[in-house]
């Protein structure tokens, strides 16, 4: 920071029952009152600079026991006594912290050029040009003071200056900045990094108020000279310093109350903030647009700020990693920690936007929708975990995703058994409505092997699983068996025309033929081993099956075939201990 120091002689201003007067031989024929204090001063090296003294003083006549008021002096008593002391030759220190207040005082008092030459005003306009303007962070604490004399600092420059100063500083190319500045980011040191970083400038700005950080941010911005990202690391740093943080819940209580205090300033924060977000897709983070929207909640900023940060959040959501989505319940009637009405909410506005771009054979689309589907239900696992989650939140979330969006229902089911897991005091209803939205047909063949032991799942699940699992099985067997018939008719059509075997005569060898019937008759058992006979007939002895065939008599299967007869391996499993063994796989 540079200083100014005006005047050689030593202060000899005193305070005396709340009169201020300045030792001397002559006695005080001039009393100013500003404010609650009173000052008992002398003519001779006052009027001389002060072109409003003068009137004053001539209004009012050779009358030195009125005072003369001056109220409305900008910057008060301190900023008066600055200048009565420069009229007096003392000693004074002008810096960034006290500029304005002198600068604004002596206009007031009209201590120009046209009263003496040399004047205060004269000599403050030159340190504000060489040394407050030249410098970095001279000019941000000076543009910190004006907020209290917002209306002075406006009508005489000083704001405007030291906006285009700071403008023109962050505009400059990274590699001609030379002047002091704070960068404070993790595993940055200046000796290791001797380049300047591109957003060297956006932890200083943050430091002002938002009404100042946003004319510099506005005026950066109309001139297009810098990169969206770079706003909006800017507009980062000075959220994640003002906002209140939500990272980890609700506030203390504590801590509420304070902030109810300045509940109308956050929201203005806030808002100002989304209003400068770039319209450029990646100018900030999905995760950064997701912690805004938390915090909104949290304020209970206007209707329209959350919907533009739900907009944005949805249009980034595929860029979205599983840290993102794990953001705490602000809300106090909410349980649950982890706030899933957020989350469904910027799902639903991806899928509006997803379902009016997406083409039925735009492959992009698909993928963009499977990321996001991958996602959720990676967010579903971990919200599982958490005992006070409610079924019918899981449930919400899991059925907004279309078909399309899920291939496989492979990580649906781990959320869904992790939620029967932590949740076994689960009524049967409840379980039902969960596993409705699983199907079947996309599990992988080592889920189906889980789930058709799993007992946490309901009978109609697991039939499900079982018919599903077999139909795959037959499915497969008929799609191998078929080119083998097809290869020995082929032959046995050659073979007649060619003229190569003769069918009428009788086999040579007999015991051939034998060999070849016991090969026909493995055949008949490796394909009922593979599945062609039901899959459940072959497992189950006859005396089970009546029991079994009692449990599943009302069930009905769509898209099975008539007549079939399903009994669930989940009651086998309780018959024979030897098929309990734990699966592997990640599923427990």
């Amino acid at each position: 920071m540079k200083f100014m120091k005006l005047g050689t002689k030593p202060d000899t201003f005193y305070t005396e029952e709340a009169i201020r007067s300045v030792s001397s031989d002559v006695p005080s024929d001039l009393v100013i009152q500003v404010n609650n204090t009173k000052y008992l001063l002398h003519k001779f090296p006052l009027l001389p600079k002060c072109g409003l003294l003068q009137r004053l003083c001539a209004i009012s006549g050779d009358s030195n026991e009125d005072p003369i008021a001056l109220h409305d002096i900008p910057g008060g008593e301190e900023a008066f006594e600055l200048c009565a002391k420069f009229c007096y030759g003392i000693t004074i220190n002008l810096s960034a912290n006290n500029f304005v207040s002198a600068f604004c005082a002596a206009k007031f008092l009209r201590m120009t050029e046209s009263v003496e030459k040399g004047n205060f005003v004269q000599k403050l306009e030159s340190f504000f040009t060489s040394c407050v303007l030249e410098g970095w962070k001279d000019t941000i604490i000076t543009l910190q003071t004006t907020k209290k004399l917002s209306e002075w600092s406006e009508s005489l420059g000083i704001t405007r200056r030291c906006i285009d100063s700071m403008v023109e500083k962050i505009l400059t190319h990274p590699s001609k900045v030379d002047w002091s500045y704070t960068y404070t980011r993790p595993g940055y040191t200046e000796k290791r990094h001797h380049s300047v970083p591109k957003d060297w400038w956006t932890e200083d700005i943050a430091s002002l108020d938002i009404d100042m950080f946003r004319f510099i941010i506005t005026a950066v911005r109309s001139v297009s000279m810098l990169p969206p990202q770079l706003i909006g690391e800017a507009l980062h740093v000075y959220a994640y310093r003002w906002l209140p943080d939500t990272s980890k819940g609700r506030p203390p209580e504590s801590s509420i109350s304070q902030t109810e205090e300045d509940t109308d300033k956050n929201k203005r924060v806030l808002e100002t903030i989304v209003s400068m977000i770039p319209p450029e897709r990646g100018s900030v983070s999905v995760g950064f647009l997701l912690g805004l929207l938390s915090t909104a909640n949290f304020l209970g900023v206007s209707h329209s700020t959350k919907a533009e940060l739900i907009r944005r959040s949805s249009w980034q959501l595929e860029e979205a990693k599983m840290n993102d989505l794990l953001i705490p319940s602000c809300s106090s009637s909410e349980q649950n920690f982890y706030d899933i009405d957020l989350v469904q909410s910027v799902l639903e506005s991806f899928l509006v936007q997803w379902r009016r771009q997406a083409s039925p054979i735009d492959s992009e689309s698909r993928k963009s929708v499977r990321r996001v589907a991958k996602l959720i239900d990676s967010y579903l696992q971990v919200v599982s975990r958490d005992i006070n989650t409610p079924a019918f939140k899981i449930v919400s979330l899991a059925e907004l995703l279309p078909d399309v969006a899920r291939p496989e229902h492979d990580e649906l089911y781990k959320a869904i058994n992790t939620y029967l897991k932590e949740h076994p005091d689960l009524s049967k209803a409840e379980k039902k409505r969960l596993c409705r939205v699983l199907d079947c047909k996309k599990l992988s063949p080592e889920v189906c092997a889980h789930a058709v032991r799993n007992e946490r799942l309901p009978l109609r699940t697991v039939v499900q699983v079982l018919y599903y699992d077999q139909e795959r099985r037959t499915t497969t067997t008929s799609h191998n068996l078929v080119p083998n018939h097809e290869i020995v008719h082929e032959r046995d059509r050659t073979e007649s025309v060619t003229g190569r075997e003769d069918h009428s005569k009788p086999m040579r060898n007999p015991e051939r033929q034998g060999r070849h019937t016991e090969g026909k008759q493995s055949s008949e058992a490796e394909i009922i081993n593979k599945g062609t006979i039901p899959f459940t007939e072959r497992l189950t002895p006859k005396s089970e099956r009546k029991v079994l065939r009692k449990e599943v008599k009302d069930m009905e299967i769509t898209g099975g075939t008539s007549g079939s007869k399903l009994v669930t391996k989940k009651v086998l499993v309780g018959k024979n201990k030897s098929d309990q063994s734990p699966s592997k796989g990640g599923y427990s």
